[in-house]
């Protein structure tokens, strides 16, 4: 119907090309306009202004050899002014845009290693997205953002990769384990230095506590019981103390059998053992 009362309508965001007897015309922007076909007027086609965007999926090889998939997503859009540059310079401008990208891509990428693929993205998407703008708006596009949205290397690339990744984190891990246990054994023995430090400590004081404990008793006794010598008292005590560690060791359970002469004339003789064992042991202190 519109056609026959000669009004096309152009919609939102959108531009139509105009032609005279197939000779561009005009661009008719968004809203009703008046066309005589009778005189020869016609719309040649619509272009849209939305801004579109494309994904390229690029095969190439890095500077170590690693053939990698690169998918650059390119936003773009047509400019207003330049419309009818839009429209008749290009016929297939997605295919257009997929070249520069592959030519920019494989011309980046070979000179870089894996690794510094990976950490230069940003500067490959930025010489890709320079190239197209300067390629493009000669045919009337804008191009909006370029992003490097993946960087995929072969399958036994990643397992290896994954591998070496896992034996550095196994290797750091192993490392830390082993410096723990070196603290743990260096706690460890100074914890028994400082045992057996102490440990002399204690027997050092208890063998003092007793030399004092058996003077005092040799000279009290002395006192007490006129005509008694020193060496008697000291006798007396060390058979004394001996029946205690006899009886202290018959007394704990665990305590391995011990076989020693015993008799009334025997009691003299273990005084002169015990007081001859520590006289002896003095001089090998």
């Amino acid at each position: 119907m519109g056609q026959m009362l000669c009004c096309v309508q152009v919609e939102q965001s959108t531009v139509a090309i105009k032609e005279s007897f197939g000779k561009y015309d005009d661009v008719l922007q968004p809203g009703c306009h008046c066309l005589p076909w009778v005189f020869g007027k016609r719309i040649a086609g619509r272009l849209s202004l939305r801004m579109k965007q494309l994904d390229v999926k690029c095969e190439t090889k890095t500077k170590d050899n690693v053939f990698v998939n690169v998918v650059a997503s390119i936003q773009y859009r047509a400019l207003p002014d330049k419309a009818n540059d839009a429209f008749y310079k290009l016929s297939n401008t997605q295919s257009q845009i997929q070249a520069y990208v592959f030519d920019v891509i494989r011309a980046s990428v070979p000179k870089l290693n894996l690794d510094d693929a990976f950490e230069q993205k940003n500067e490959i998407a930025r010489a890709v997205e320079e190239e197209l703008e300067k390629a493009m708006s000669a045919y009337g596009f804008e191009i909006v953002q370029t992003l490097i949205v993946d960087m995929e290397p072969d399958e036994h690339v990643k397992r290896a990769m994954n591998e070496i990744n896992a034996a550095a984190r196994l290797r750091v891990a192993a490392n830390e384990k082993a410096e723990a246990e070196k603290i743990v054994q260096i706690k460890r023995a100074e914890g028994e230095a400082e045992a057996k430090y102490l440990s002399g400590v204690g027997i050092a004081r208890q063998r003092q506590a007793i030399v004092d404990g058996l003077r005092d008793s040799v000279l009290g006794f002395s006192v007490n019981v006129p005509g008694t010598t020193p060496k008697d008292v000291l006798d007396m005590v060390l058979i004394t103390q001996y029946f205690d560690t006899m009886k202290e060791i018959g007394a704990s359970s665990k305590s391995s059998s011990v076989f020693i002469p015993h008799g009334p004339g025997a009691v003299r003789d273990i005084a002169a053992q015990v007081r001859d064992g520590l006289l002896q042991a003095a001089p090998l202190q």
